[in-house]
């Protein structure tokens, strides 16, 4: 995947702690680091999205809309 360079501006106490996980091996260095808190992040955001979005379905629809045609004849269900 093509990468793009950006600047940042941190806090120095941030930083700090930054590069104390680049030297403890954490990380191996501030570029991967900050990539993949920022993955994290966008994942975490995403999962937060699909929670909102799943509360607001009514389970009682969504539980009467997955068993419709279940009351059929099985006899008239395919054969697997």
């Amino acid at each position: 995947m093509a990468r793009s360079k950006v600047a940042i501006s941190l806090e120095a106490g941030t930083l700090r702690q930054l590069d104390q996980l680049v030297r403890r091996a954490v990380f191996p260095n501030r570029s991967q680091a900050i990539q993949i808190a920022i993955e994290e992040k966008l994942e975490r955001l995403e999962r937060n999205r699909l929670a909102r979005e799943c509360a607001k379905l009514d389970p009682a629809f969504e539980k009467a809309l997955a068993e419709e045609g279940l009351s059929e004849d099985l006899s008239q269900w395919p054969a697997y």
